[in-house]
């Protein structure tokens, strides 16, 4: 409504200037790129009113939020900038229908997109936190994400269709009687679609992956080379055949992928502001080992401590190292985040005790090969 009003004030000034002589699709163009520039200032705009109306919180907001998103933020006030100053081709039939479509979806778009950026940033910031509280399995936090993400899109394309007045419930009805007729007839065409459906949704191998897998025929191993629409196809490692699977034989079958059993070894060097004693040294140890233990995806029995003297300082310096899993780079990545937040609660552990350290950083993490 604001922005709203401003042009309909700047319309009037024209107005009353005998704008007539000046077409209004020039002024939407004007206009048009007035939003594209001011657009680039919608982070800083947004920050100036959570300034106003949020002063308690506006500091962590701009950090966690705005300055990351910076880009979302630009685009999706661009978008509704130039939505705004399409007002002015309501005159012109033809030319407001050509683009008064494509403006919409820019909108809606731009919008969804922003809307699940900011959710993904919740998600690392306080979701990691949450879930590595309450030991629930962190891969939640993927499935989670996922699915609020293809809600923001359903939203937004029911919203699109509705700006546009599609007819979804004739649409929707239509691919109902059209599906039950198509499944009659092609019901293991359709069966084989489903599974390449399940594949790249719950994406257990991609192409390049080693797997076992045990099919009808016996026990296969080999590399992964394409998945199609209907079939993947294997190049079998003992015998370099290719070896085609439809999809919804290998959605029900068990899956080994040797290529994703690689490990991340985390190399952490913690430097103590004193030389540490035998029994703080043991505590070290207790505390690290506790806080470690509590985060999912550590290789059970792989932490090594070792404590020893600096050489330049003299003081004590620590050296940890560990193995995490995962299943994909999400879920490592993931970990990786997971781990900031243990050793978090480990430096606020030892505070307690009175004893100090500064974490070299960054982290090391080390792809352990893996053998095929």
């Amino acid at each position: 409504m604001f922005f709203s009003d401003i042009i309909n004030q700047v319309n009037q000034v024209f107005i009353s200037l005998d704008a007539t002589s000046i077409p209004n699709y020039l002024i939407f163009f004007v206009f048009a790129l007035g939003a594209i520039l001011i657009g680039k200032y919608t982070s800083l705009i947004v920050g100036i009113i959570i300034k106003n109306f949020i002063p308690g919180e506006r500091q962590e907001i701009t950090n966690n939020l705005i300055h990351p998103l910076k880009k979302p933020f630009q685009l999706a006030g661009t978008c509704l900038l130039i939505s705004l100053s399409s007002a002015w081709l309501i005159d012109y039939e033809k030319l407001y229908k050509f683009f008064h479509p494509l403006i919409v979806f820019s909108v809606v778009a731009s919008l969804a997109w922003l809307a699940s950026r900011i959710f993904s940033q919740l998600v690392r910031i306080y979701g990691i936190e949450i879930i590595s509280k309450s030991g629930l399995e962190n891969e939640l936090l993927l499935v989670f994400e996922t699915i609020v993400n293809l809600m923001i899109g359903f939203v937004a394309l029911v919203s699109y269709a509705q700006s546009q007045k599609f007819p979804l419930t004739g649409l929707l009805a239509g691919v109902s009687i059209g599906g039950i007729a198509i499944s009659f007839s092609a019901s293991k065409t359709l069966e084989q679609f489903f599974g390449t459906i399940v594949l790249f949704l719950d994406r257990p191998f991609i192409p390049g992956d080693y797997i076992r897998c045990s099919l009808g025929a016996g026990e296969i191993y080999g590399r992964v080379e394409s998945i199609g629409l209907r079939s993947t196809k294997i190049r079998v490692a003992a015998t370099s055949t290719l070896y085609i699977v439809p999809n919804n034989k290998l959605a029900d079958a068990a899956i080994e992928n040797i290529t994703r059993g690689k490990k991340v070894m985390v190399l952490l060097y913690l430097d103590f502001t004193k030389k540490l004693t035998e029994q703080e040294e043991a505590l070290v140890q207790q505390v690290a080992r506790n806080s470690k233990d509590s985060l999912m995806g550590i290789d059970p029995g792989s932490m090594k401590i070792t404590v020893f003297d600096h050489e330049a300082t003299g003081k004590s310096r620590a050296r940890m190292t560990f193995f995490i899993l995962g299943s994909s780079e999400n879920s490592i990545q993931l970990r990786k985040q997971l781990l900031e937040v243990a050793n978090q609660n480990f430096s606020k552990e030892l505070k307690k005790f009175g004893i100090d350290f500064n974490m070299q950083e960054p982290n090391i993490y080390v792809d352990s090969p893996v053998t095929i």
